[in-house]
């Protein structure tokens, strides 16, 4: 935390911002700068940390405290308190980084210091405030987005609408599809009249030119036919006048259709202008679609990167409790070694009142030899002697059988119990390289 890339606001400031935005209720009345100053309140520190995650991702404050269904946890209520505080751990280290904030430890949770308690909330205020000001943004671009869809929607139906109206003003109507198909056959006949005509005159010219004698008849009859081609040509002149001016009683008067051409000019550059700008609000469109999917696809990566975690996590949690099992069985062990500690002084006390017991019998029996015998014990004393060593010399042999047998108890006990502590140094070791790595990926 020594270099911090974000402001760190005062105790009031921070208290003004917890009290409306975070608690509620009697949190927020309760809460005051005597909480976090001089010496920060380990309680209150952990329900404001509570708070925020239940803001940011809806983990309820009274999860924290809720223990596993275990079969191997004996008395779970005494692990309710230290499973809050580590879970609010866990989670806290698992949010904090997107705070740039990546030295967080049990003791801000536990002791918490004035300075770094203040830093810590100011980077989660900090990021509330870049939170409220993107989420701000991304909704008022749904909003326009939203507007630019209807628009172009309500664009799309007009223009829908005048292309029927033009093809409705383009259709001729029923009641004079019967007049134009009268002009048109009119039209058809003149024309296969003057085909064969102008045929007939074609031929008359042949024959003409193959009789030298008839030239002059020929020019005769071929001015006649040019007379009559030029009178056909005049008759079909005012036929198409006819026609023209029947196609123009077709429709209504040529006024009004230049005033309807008129306003369908008119809405056909409003249609035209609005479509251009429906085009540039599309394209405005598409890049604000770009810029989504790729937020998408960061979004994506970074629940890849959250579900690697969860899956480390899941590691590192089955590996803790392999862990406390292995921590369980080493306990098991020393208080079975304790046991057999206690069971050997046990066994030593009651060897030393065999042995001061056989001692005062042996006095006892050396007093009354002597008041028996006292001539005879100056013989026999040596033999009662050998006698009575041999038989303290087959006590200590079984009483040192015996000692080498729990020694040999305790040796291999000793030796289970330190591979148990091999094997839990061994998984303490790999606990701690894979938090590690955990805590480099999340850097």
């Amino acid at each position: 935390m020594t270099e911090i890339t974000f402001p760190v606001s005062s105790a009031d400031a921070i208290v003004n911002f917890y009290r409306t935005e975070i608690l509620t209720g009697q949190e927020a009345k309760h809460f005051s700068k005597s909480d976090l100053t001089p010496v920060p309140k380990p309680e209150t520190v952990q329900t404001l940390y509570m708070r925020v995650l239940h803001i940011l991702y809806r983990f309820r404050p009274e999860c924290h405290s809720m223990v596993p269904l275990l079969e191997n946890i004996h008395y779970p209520q005494y692990h309710e308190g230290a499973t809050a505080i580590t879970s609010v751990y866990i989670r806290m280290l698992h949010f904090l980084p997107t705070c740039l904030v990546y030295d967080f430890s049990l003791n801000d949770l536990l002791a918490p210091k004035k300075q770094r308690t203040l830093t810590i909330l100011s980077a989660i205020m900090n990021f509330f405030y870049f939170r409220k000001q993107r989420m701000e943004l991304i909704l008022e671009k749904q909003a326009k987005y939203r507007a630019d869809l209807d628009r172009l929607q309500a664009y799309t139906k007009s223009n829908l609408e005048m292309e029927k109206k033009i093809e409705m003003l383009m259709v001729i109507p029923p009641e004079q599809q019967a007049e134009a198909k009268e002009l048109d056959s009119a039209l058809s006949e003149l024309n296969t009249i003057y085909t064969q005509e102008y045929q007939e005159m074609k031929s008359s010219l042949l024959l003409q030119c193959a009789k030298k004698d008839s030239i002059a008849e020929g020019k005769a009859i071929f001015a006649e036919k040019t007379q009559k081609l030029a009178q056909v040509k005049v008759d079909i002149s005012t036929l198409k006048e006819d026609i023209g001016k029947l196609k123009s009683q077709i429709v209504e008067s040529p006024e009004e259709l230049k005033s309807q051409m008129e306003k369908m000019r008119e809405n056909v550059k409003n249609i035209k202008l609005s479509i251009e700008e429906s085009d540039e609000r599309v394209v405005e469109l598409q890049n604000m679609v770009q810029s989504v999917t790729y937020t998408e696809a960061e979004i994506q990566q970074m629940y890849n990167l959250l579900q690697d975690l969860e899956i480390s996590m899941n590691n590192s949690k089955q590996r803790q409790k392999e862990q406390l099992e292995l921590t369980a069985q080493y306990e098991r062990k020393q208080k079975e070694l304790k046991n057999l500690c206690a069971e050997e002084g046990q066994l030593k006390r009651a060897l030393a009142m065999k042995l001061d017991k056989e001692s005062k019998q042996n006095i006892r029996r050396q007093k009354r030899k002597d008041m028996k015998e006292q001539h005879v014990q100056e013989v026999l004393g040596q033999c009662n002697q050998i006698h009575q060593k041999r038989e303290e010399m087959a006590e200590i042999q079984e009483i040192t059988a015996e000692t080498q047998q729990l020694k040999a108890k305790i040796q291999s006990l000793r030796d289970v119990c330190s591979k148990e502590t091999e094997r839990a140094q061994a998984l303490y070791d790999t606990l701690s390289t894979s938090i590690d790595e955990l805590h480099r990926r999340i850097q």
